[in-house]
């Protein structure tokens, strides 16, 4: 019975030593995904801030500037988009909501974001936008892909339209938890006003007819889960101004906003926690399941050929077998 026992021994330690690999270099990058109908909204705060006064057109400080960011996915968007693509993707409808200390809105920007759900790398289809202008992103935003690298990565602006690059920043630990921290600068820049503005009659193109222009300028800074490539905490050094023209009073600048932006602490918990329960997921299919696999190899082929040397070790004959009887 040894012989069949051993055979069984190997045939598996070979299925779960091949299964390793594949588990972690062919099953992984299939199943795991971002989900198509995935919801999730944010709460961030700049206290103090300053805020333009649009009655007089002068900037004045503010106890808080409260920033509401929504992300719904948009599953039927996502079918009708990979019908096309011929691969899995998803697609975010965002929506980021200023307030002011009381409530009012201060702007609103809204985008479509389309990108694989795999890799997260941009995917170009029709309805790709942000605040009703037609975009073509290149890199990144809102997350890093599975796995993330100590490597910079180009991230998408929305304000600017355009991609540069966020750099890594090094390894650090945050509440706990081993984060790779990225930062970005993004050098003043002329940008387009929101197409909703907060006081009725300032439109986008009557401020374009006094010929005032809008200004950015922001420092970007994410801590970032290298598991699931999820930022656990983000923050931005962020200003806005309008320059020149009839608005302005003296034709100078004055600041609409400026603010250091943070995750408010509630928010910063319940990201650490659902973060925390999904890396154990993506860890089950690149490191545990792969490594696992492979020590039960291991030891099922040790024990094989453990069975298969005791099978082939010669039997000991009987001492009757030795004996010579003797006559007289």
């Amino acid at each position: 019975m040894r012989r069949p026992a051993s055979l069984v021994l190997l045939g598996l330690a070979a299925f779960f030593t091949a299964l390793s690999p594949l588990m972690r270099w062919y099953a992984f990058p299939r199943l795991a995904k971002i989900p198509p109908s995935q919801y999730q909204d944010m709460v961030l705060e700049a206290r103090p801030a300053t805020l333009l006064d649009y009655g007089t057109m002068k900037a004045r400080q503010v106890p808080k500037v409260t920033i509401v960011q929504t992300l719904k996915g948009n599953v039927a968007e996502a079918h009708r988009v990979e019908r096309t693509a011929g691969r899995d993707v998803v697609v975010w409808d965002t929506l980021s909501f200023v307030a002011g200390p009381d409530g009012k809105m201060v702007s609103e920007i809204p985008e479509r974001y389309v990108f694989d759900a795999h890799s997260q790398e941009p995917v170009h289809a029709a309805g790709e936008m942000v605040d009703g202008d037609p975009v073509r992103r290149s890199g990144i935003e809102y997350k890093w892909p599975f796995l993330t690298e100590k490597r910079d990565y180009a991230y998408f602006d929305a304000q600017t339209r355009t991609s540069a690059p966020i750099h890594y920043e090094g390894t650090r630990t945050f509440h706990g938890l081993e984060v790779y921290y990225f930062e970005q600068t993004v050098p003043w820049t002329r940008v387009p006003l929101p197409k909703k503005m907060p006081v009725q009659g300032i439109t986008p193109e009557t401020v374009a007819k006094a010929g005032t222009t809008r200004w950015y300028s922001t420092r970007r800074m994410f801590w970032v889960d290298p598991v699931t490539g999820a930022p656990v905490n983000g923050e931005e050094i962020h200003k806005e101004e309008l320059r020149g023209g009839q608005l302005v009073p003296g034709g100078g600048k004055v600041t609409a906003f400026a603010g250091h932006v943070r995750m408010r602490a509630d928010y910063v918990a319940s990201t650490l926690a659902l973060v925390k329960s999904q890396r154990t997921l993506v860890l089950l299919l690149t490191s545990y399941l792969p490594w696992g696999f492979l020590a039960l190899g291991a030891a099922l082929l040790a024990a094989g050929l453990l069975l298969e040397a005791r099978g082939r070790r010669p039997r000991p004959r009987p001492a009757s077998e030795g004996v010579v009887s003797g006559g007289s």
